[in-house]
């Protein structure tokens, strides 16, 4: 057996951070449909706390991005579309024929639900893809069953139940946004004709996902490149891996010090050879990024606790409601809760904390100073209230 490749905790923080595109200093040309590539999948979110977590995260690695560079990019230029990965997401349009598996996986388990079953006795579905067919495309807005009995958190009334389900299975695919409102429509007038009709196996979907998500990590357990995508059960990667004989075997060192075993892509000792130190730029990251997604990778990286608390109930709360935590070079160093008033022209810190053993230097001070206001300049605001003790 070829003995593993050690990866010290400092190296391996590098690699993420340059796999994830937070390495170089977020200026220069932008090319948004390589950066959505080398990411992967971008998550979409609701919340527009200060700008949308898509926007933010976009903007986090090139900060030329604008808001509706994104919209156009999925409903002019047909380059990403819209499904779902650990959640709902944008990907690279190319990626389609790699995402068949998906569509039926998803759209089976959702089929399998008892509150679908219970909303496809209220509204058929071709019902729905015969007035989309004939009206082209339509929001959940355009129809009007409703929840039947008491509403639940999170319930969602029979028309929009279906939607999702056909949308779930590639039957629908989002034609494009309007004040985030989705809009659906067939996927043959959505998606490129030929990718429509390219097919790969099982294995080869597989195979993909798994390469893609170990590229994207730069080295990875077993669980990180499971969890990457979501789109793949954890024993199909633990098959994957005992069948393919390219991968490098390596042990990584976490921040307390232990090694824990992982893989890593073919290409790992060019990797290794041409890190360099991530810029020293202080970074407000969005909850939502991928960088910090995976709790425990980020726990193990880099030593930073952390959990999104916006559905925690507020007495239950650590932090906050929408809590950023601060990058700086490869360390996160505190974590901040603003929010914008566009209205008002505002963005308001509400609070912040720095993490253990930091110093809340004049250095610091100015970088967050900086970093703040070109947040502010994205969402077209001129007003930097502090609201609590800047440390």
């Amino acid at each position: 057996m070829t003995a593993a490749l050690p990866i010290g905790n400092r190296q391996a923080r590098w690699l993420w951070l340059q796999a994830q595109g937070l390495s170089d200093a977020p200026t220069g040309p932008l090319d948004l449909p390589a950066t959505i590539r080398r990411l992967g999948f971008v998550q979409l979110d609701t919340i527009q706390n200060v700008t949308r977590a898509h926007h933010h995260i976009l903007w986090s690695r090139n900060q030329n991005y604008r808001e509706p560079m994104l919209d156009r990019l999925l409903a002019r230029d047909r380059a990403i579309f819209e499904h779902f990965t650990h959640d709902a997401s944008v990907l690279p349009m190319e990626f389609y024929p790699m995402w068949q598996r998906q569509f039926r996986r998803l759209g089976e388990r959702v089929a399998g639900l008892p509150s679908f079953q219970a909303a496809a006795k209220q509204i058929d579905r071709q019902h729905i893809l015969s007035r989309i067919a004939q009206e082209g495309p339509l929001s959940t807005h355009a129809f009007d069953t409703k929840v039947e009995g008491e509403k639940q958190m999170w319930d969602r009334p029979p028309h929009k139940r279906v939607l999702d389900q056909l949308w779930y299975a590639g039957e629908l695919a989002t034609s494009h946004r309007q004040n985030f409102a989705k809009y659906y429509d067939l996927a043959e007038r959505v998606i490129p004709a030929h990718l429509q009709q390219t097919a790969y196996d099982e294995t080869v979907q597989i195979d993909w996902l798994c390469r893609n998500a170990l590229d994207r990590l730069a080295c990875g357990s077993l669980g990180e490149i499971q969890r990457f995508w979501g789109a793949i059960t954890a024993t199909e990667v633990r098959c994957w891996s005992q069948t393919v004989r390219d991968l490098v075997p390596v042990t990584v060192q976490s921040r307390d010090g232990l090694w824990r075993e992982a893989l890593a892509p073919p290409d790992i000792a060019p990797r290794l050879a041409g890190i360099t130190a991530p810029t020293s730029r202080l970074r407000i990251i969005n909850p939502f990024d991928p960088v910090v997604r995976d709790r425990d990778r980020l726990a193990a990286l880099f030593g930073f606790a952390y959990r999104n608390e916006m559905f925690v109930p507020t007495a239950k709360r650590r932090w906050g409601y929408y809590v950023y935590p601060i990058l700086e070079g490869d360390r996160f160093v505190g974590r901040i809760e603003i929010k914008a008033d566009r209205s008002l022209g505002q963005l308001r810190v509400t609070q912040f904390w720095l993490e253990p053993a930091i110093r809340w230097s004049a250095a610091r001070r100015q970088k967050l100073a900086a970093e703040l206001a070109r947040l502010a300049r994205l969402i077209a605001v001129s007003d930097i209230l502090w609201e609590c003790d800047p440390a």
